[in-house]
């Protein structure tokens, strides 16, 4: 016959201070099962002679109203956007309306096009327009995102400019 037991449940706030609250599960009798968060937000779980520790890494969802999103995987066009996004001295809230924006343009296809002539990642219409920062602009997702973050810069500052844009108009 199983025991009623609580079994906690972290959650973290926007500010990742960690919050433990308790739902109910089942375990066999005699069987305690404990869970444990440290200050550096490792969560550890006890159960019996067996006990499991992991690091959590959160991202708080950005202000823009952006989901959040984590690190990309490497070699990926994210990964180029992770890194040219940083490299302006733009941090992960604006990388996370950058992935929003993206996805919705072009899901980031490199190929992506649609009938009014724009194209690729940032969906620059005419598509050509991207040549003016490198010649392989056709199929090089770092020129296109490049071109992609000079057009956000120049027109709403940073990408959460352009995701608001985005969001209220349907465009940027």
């Amino acid at each position: 016959m199983a025991a009623t037991a609580l079994m906690l449940v972290l959650t973290l706030a926007p500010d990742r201070t960690p919050s433990v609250s308790a739902e109910p599960a089942a375990f066999a009798p005699g069987e305690v099962q404990t869970l444990s968060v440290s200050a550096d937000l490792a969560v550890s779980i006890s159960r019996d002679s067996y006990k499991v520790t992991k690091k959590v890494v959160a991202v708080a969802k950005p202000a823009s109203g952006a989901p959040a999103v984590g690190v990309p995987d490497p070699g990926t066009a994210q990964a180029i956007g992770y890194e040219l996004v940083h490299a302006r001295g733009w941090g992960d809230d604006q990388y996370a309306c950058l992935v929003s924006l993206f996805n919705k343009e072009s899901h980031w296809n490199v190929y992506a096009s649609n009938p009014s002539g724009a194209y690729g990642i940032p969906q620059a219409l005419p598509g050509s327009k991207m040549a003016s920062v490198g010649a392989d602009w056709a199929t090089n997702p770092r020129t296109q995102i490049t071109w992609g973050l000079n057009y956000i810069q120049g027109r709403y500052l940073t990408p959460c400019g352009a995701w608001g844009h985005s969001q209220s108009s349907g465009w940027y």
